[in-house]
C-alpha cells in the first residue's frame, strides 16, 4: 500500500508546471512547447502555483475546470459525430456542429486524442476498411461504405490505412513481410518485429520459443524473415528503453488496431514516466463515453510493450490490475520510471 500510495503522489505533484522564464503555469497535458527542465517547477495545485507568483497560462487554462471540462464534452461530441456517420464529415462542418472556430476545434481534438481530426478520420476509416474487407465481399463495395467517394481516393490512401493492398488484407494479410529478431533484458526475452511501416509488435517473457509462436500467431499469413544485423540495432534500442523505460522510443511505430484503441494507445504515450493515470482517467482524457473496463481492454490489446507505456495504467486506488507481460514486470518498470523521476528534480 505505501508503493501504491508513493505513486498517487508523484503523479498529483506533477499535475502542473510552471515556466520561470516566463512566469507561467500550465497543465502537464498543455498542448505548449515543455520547457527546459532547468526553467521548469512543479506544481500539486493551482493555488500553490499562483501561491509561487506563477499566472496561468491563456491556452490550457488550468484554473479553470469548468473551460477543460466542456472542452472534454466538446471532442467526445465530434468523435461520436465521426462514428455514427454513414460518410467522413469534414473537420469545418464538425467545428460548425459543434459552435466553435476550427482553429479551435483543431486544436482541442489535437490536446485531448493526441492526433488530428482529420488523422482520427482517416483511421476511423481504416477500421471500416478492416472490419469489411472479409472473404466473399466485393472491394468496391467495402471502399463505398468506407466513405471513399471514388476508387482512385481509395486506392491512393488504403495501402498505408492497412499496411499492405486491399486484395492481400482480404486474403488475410499473405505475402507481407515481418521482419523480427529476439534479444534479452534483464526483465527476460524481448521480441521485436517490424512491417514496411514500423515497429508492430514489442513482446515480453520468460521463453523466447513461446514469443515465436505469439508472433505466428499475431500474423499466421505473414512471411517471417529473421532480422539481419541492421535489424538486430533496432532491437538493441527497443531494449535500451526496457533497461532504461524514461528515455523513451523514437523508432516509427506501426499501430494496428481499432479506431478506440488507436485513441487509448496515443492518449497513453502523452504519459509522462514516473507518473500513473487510472482506467477511468483515461477514458476521460480521450473524451471518451465508454468506462474505464473498455480502456482496460484496450491497453490488454496493446502489442507493443513499453512504446505504449500500458503498464502507467492502474486501478483508481494506485493498485494494480492487469498487466499482458506480467505484473512484476510492471511494478518494475514503474520503479525505475519513478527513480530516475526523482533524480531529475
Amino acid at each position: 500500500m505505501a508503493d501504491a500510495a508513493e505513486t498517487s503522489v508523484t503523479a498529483t505533484a506533477l499535475a502542473f508546471r510552471g515556466v520561470v522564464t516566463t512566469g507561467v503555469y500550465c497543465r502537464t497535458s498543455c498542448v505548449s512547447r515543455p520547457p527546459r527542465p532547468e526553467n521548469m517547477r512543479r506544481f500539486a495545485c493551482v493555488l500553490e502555483a499562483e501561491a509561487a507568483g506563477f499566472r496561468p497560462c491563456r491556452r490550457c487554462r488550468p484554473d479553470n475546470d469548468e473551460f477543460a471540462r466542456r472542452n472534454s464534452d466538446l471532442v467526445a461530441e465530434a468523435c461520436k459525430l465521426i462514428d455514427a456517420g454513414d460518410s467522413s464529415p469534414s473537420v469545418s462542418a464538425l467545428a460548425h456542429a459543434l459552435g466553435i472556430s476550427e482553429g479551435h476545434f483543431h486544436r482541442i481534438f489535437r490536446k485531448h486524442m493526441g492526433m488530428t481530426p482529420r488523422a482520427y478520420i482517416q483511421e476511423r476509416r481504416a477500421e471500416l476498411l478492416r472490419d469489411g474487407l472479409k472473404p466473399g465481399k466485393s472491394i468496391t463495395s467495402t471502399f463505398y461504405e468506407a466513405g471513399y467517394g471514388s476508387s482512385a481516393r481509395f486506392y491512393a490512401v488504403s495501402n498505408k490505412a492497412l499496411g499492405m493492398v486491399p486484395a492481400d488484407y482480404r486474403a488475410g494479410g499473405r505475402r507481407e513481410r515481418i521482419r523480427f529478431a529476439i534479444g534479452q533484458t534483464s526483465l527476460g526475452s524481448i521480441l521485436v518485429a517490424s512491417s514496411d511501416n514500423g515497429v508492430v509488435a514489442i513482446l515480453l517473457g520468460d521463453d523466447p520459443a513461446a514469443l515465436l509462436i505469439d508472433l505466428q500467431e499475431r500474423f499466421s499469413r505473414a512471411i517471417l524473415v529473421g532480422g539481419d544485423n541492421d535489424y538486430e540495432q533496432i532491437v538493441a534500442r527497443v531494449v535500451g528503453i526496457v533497461e532504461a523505460p524514461q528515455v523513451g522510443l523514437d523508432l516509427p511505430l506501426d499501430l494496428r488496431g481499432t479506431a478506440f484503441q488507436r485513441r487509448v494507445w496515443l492518449a497513453l504515450r502523452e504519459v509522462p514516466p514516473g507518473q500513473t493515470v487510472s482506467y477511468e482517467e483515461l477514458a476521460r482524457r480521450i473524451g471518451s463515453g465508454k468506462r474505464g473496463k473498455a480502456v482496460a481492454s484496450a491497453c490488454a490489446s496493446n502489442p507493443l510493450a513499453v512504446a505504449i507505456p500500458c503498464h502507467r495504467v492502474t486501478k483508481t486506488d494506485g493498485s494494480f490490475f492487469r498487466y499482458t507481460w506480467g505484473l512484476e514486470r510492471k511494478g518494475e518498470l514503474l520503479n525505475r520510471e519513478e527513480a530516475a523521476a526523482r533524480l531529475e528534480r
